[in-house]
């Protein structure tokens, strides 16, 4: 009997662990047995990699081959253990150096014909291989930039099995280029801006003390008032991610399966799923592959619902706990993985589904009963979770003949965002939180100056307009309101404009 080993990576969320890969040769007739708890997609790799050491005219065992996948009590899934495998083949039929072979982690899957292919999760398995004391690592040849991300290790991107071969004895390989985009004749793309929002200067203020404090937002008003242009125009004002968090940003969507060409992702994201997106995909979920949502792309930047009411209540209550915790956790029998989901929420609805209600000049032709189904959509807990509701209100005529308006530009409001949050970053530097919307009431209330004026606060808990809930995001929104104005402590007024926007009534004082 001869044994030989690999390594590779199995990943449980953002997790990666360490699988030794071994293949042993035994007397008997050809069959080939795969243990390890491995799923559907990682046992068909018998035929994949058959094919492919075969056809590249190398010796594959006449015999019976065992391949064990360890730890055996973890599952494991997926094509990427493709080249691992083979390399442990190999190794036990001495066509690679089998010393080589037991200190390189791979990573990629196999063609029949022995082409190596992209996978999902290349920047997350590096890190893991990292922590794991490895220091070489073989990858697909059109991941590498990926890979090297990760400092301290060793990339070698091969093409095909016989790339890799070469590379286990030490040889030097000629590699084919890789596919590059033409741009020579490509216009440069233009990136949305706050300038091209005209008029709404209660919107834009109120987008960006959500952008200063990392406040979640409802805008509700007529169809084509501007809704969508707001958010989308929200990331522009959001500072560049820090190192660890762009880290963590691109691990997910490296395992979303999306290729980090340009390197880290280092400025916030933004995900904006159809109103059609099942639960699973906005929150994550799958099989025993389970894949992050559209929440943790969003993760650190911008999650927009747009015609939030078509999103049915249960899948948007789904968003309740990751709001307030900044995780999703999603169980299967096998296996519980968590994925990071702090994203900011932005929700634009119709007043109506035909979006005329309340709208001056027009008719909705809706009936009483199917308003109110419409807005009951939006579920108590939801909207009780949102810090800055506004109502848009369409442009006037007299406005739009205005052509000597120029709007501030997104680089202009961003500098008073980062002012905002270097004064929350001072203020919150020895807690686990960076912004205003982070903090947990508990903290606002006992370590943080409170306002001198409490009577709004008491006056909305006596109404019934305030929850327990309200108070503490009222005030979060105050301190927001104090940080752009360059305050150490909450104002009178930050408290007044802070509960007129918590109550969605900003734009009618404006």
């Amino acid at each position: 009997m001869r044994i030989a080993c690999a390594w590779s990576v199995a990943l449980s969320g953002l997790e990666g662990a360490v699988v030794q890969v071994e293949a042993a040769t035994g007397q008997g007739l050809p069959k080939i047995t795969m243990v390890g708890l491995p799923d559907s997609a990682l046992y068909q790799a018998r035929e994949r990699v058959r094919a492919a050491i075969s056809g590249g005219g190398y010796t594959f065992p006449p015999q019976i081959l065992t391949i064990n996948l360890a730890p055996a009590d973890l599952p494991k899934n997926g094509s990427h253990y493709d080249l691992a495998i083979a390399a442990a083949i190999l190794a036990a039929m001495e066509e690679v150096p089998a010393d080589t072979v037991a200190s390189t982690m791979f990573f990629g899957e196999l063609s029949l014909d022995g082409t190596v292919r992209k996978v999902r999760g290349i920047l997350p398995a590096m890190l893991a291989a990292s922590r794991a004391g490895f220091t070489r690592v073989i990858v697909p040849q059109g991941q590498a930039r990926e890979a090297a991300l990760v400092p301290g290790l060793t990339i070698w991107p091969v093409s095909d099995l016989h790339n890799m071969v070469d590379v286990m004895h030490g040889r030097p390989i000629v590699l084919v280029p890789e596919a590059m985009a033409e741009e020579a004749g490509e216009a440069p793309r233009q990136l949305p801006d706050f300038s091209d929002v005209q008029g709404h200067s209660d919107g834009k203020w109120a987008m960006e003390v959500a952008a200063a404090g990392r406040h979640h937002v409802f805008l509700h008003g007529a169809p084509g008032v501007g809704k969508t242009m707001l958010a989308s125009r929200l990331p522009t004002i959001l500072p560049d991610l820090g190192h660890e968090d762009a880290i963590e940003v691109s691990a997910l969507h490296s395992l979303a399966g999306r290729q980090l060409e340009s390197g880290l992702v280092v400025r916030p994201p933004y995900s904006d799923p159809h109103h059609s997106s099942t639960m699973a995909a906005l929150v994550g979920g799958g099989g025993r592959d389970i894949h992050p949502g559209s929440i943790s792309l969003a993760h650190r930047g911008v999650l927009f619902l747009d015609e939030a009411p078509e999103f049915g209540s249960r899948t948007l209550d789904a968003l309740r706990t990751p709001m307030e915790n900044g995780w999703v956790s999603i169980g299967r029998v096998s296996q519980q993985v968590r994925y990071p989901a702090r994203f900011q929420l932005v929700l634009a609805a119709n007043p109506c589904p035909c979006g005329m209600a309340g709208v001056a000049g027009k008719e909705c032709t809706c009936a009483a009963m199917t308003v109110r189904r419409y807005r009951d959509r939006l579920s108590g807990p939801i909207l009780d979770r949102i810090d800055i509701r506004h109502h848009m209100l369409p442009l006037t005529r007299a406005f739009l003949a205005d052509s000597d308006i120029s709007p501030e530009t997104s680089a202009a409001v961003l500098a008073r965002v980062i002012g905002a949050r270097d004064r929350q970053y001072r203020r919150l530097l020895d807690t686990p939180w960076r912004t205003n919307g982070e903090v947990p009431g508990s903290y606002l209330r006992k370590h943080l100056p409170l306002p001198e004026d409490l009577g709004p606060l008491e006056r909305g808990l006596s109404r019934g307009t305030l929850s327990a809930r309200g108070v503490d995001r009222v005030l979060r929104l105050a301190w927001t309101l104090a940080d752009l104005d360059g305050q150490d402590r909450i104002a009178s007024h930050n408290l007044r404009v802070a509960m007129l926007m918590r109550q969605g009534e900003l734009a009618r004082v404006a």
